[in-house]
């Protein structure tokens, strides 16, 4: 109720709200921008430092050889192949990061972005999990199922696959952010 040019909640005094929300909506996507191309370049660097990783230890000769690769072990082809996915998408999604900082009011393509940025996000933390239990096995091992530490032989190669890891959680926590992001531009409209 109004009465002597009180305000009720909820209402503003004249239409000068409008250009503030759009305002900070285009500082959002500029953010989102931003972040993308933080994720892009962790995905990227994640992706070849896991896919270039090899080492080989000799034996008794240099004819015998101990190696180790990562294509070995299938989780990490997936860890490969997840990052790859998602550095692609994100190259991709720059275009639609850059609409919106043109028309920061979009609402579909918001919607569309999250529902993307989402199914990305469960991709890369299914590839960046697997990879994780398989690193740590490589550092620990586990007695229970014969499997043995390698990390002591192969330092080169642990040294890498951990590296990447770290590129990869840093994008998996980037598109969190993105997605929060998204929901509170939406939230503004």
């Amino acid at each position: 109720m109004k009465a002597g040019g009180a305000i009720e909640l909820g209402e503003s005094k004249s239409a000068s709200s409008t250009p503030k929300i759009g305002g900070v909506n285009k500082g959002v996507s500029i953010l989102d921008f931003i972040l993308r191309i933080i994720a892009f370049l962790g995905t990227l660097v994640s992706a070849i430092a896991m896919g270039t990783t090899r080492e080989r230890l000799p034996f008794f000769t240099q004819f015998l050889q101990f190696r180790a690769e990562y294509d070995d072990l299938p989780t990490f082809t997936f860890f490969v192949v997840a990052n790859s996915v998602v550095c692609a998408y994100l190259v991709c999604s720059l275009a639609l990061s850059i609409f919106h900082i043109i028309r920061s009011n979009a609402k579909r393509s918001r919607i569309i972005s999250i529902f993307f940025d989402t199914a990305m996000l469960a991709l890369l933390t299914a590839g960046a999990s697997a990879a994780a239990a398989i690193v740590y096995l490589a550092h620990k091992g586990n007695a229970k199922a014969n499997w043995f530490a390698i990390c002591q032989q192969f330092n080169s190669f642990c040294e890498r696959i951990s590296g990447s890891l770290i590129g990869s959680f840093v994008g998996v926590v980037v598109f969190i952010l993105l997605i929060l992001l998204s929901a509170a531009a939406l939230s503004r409209r």
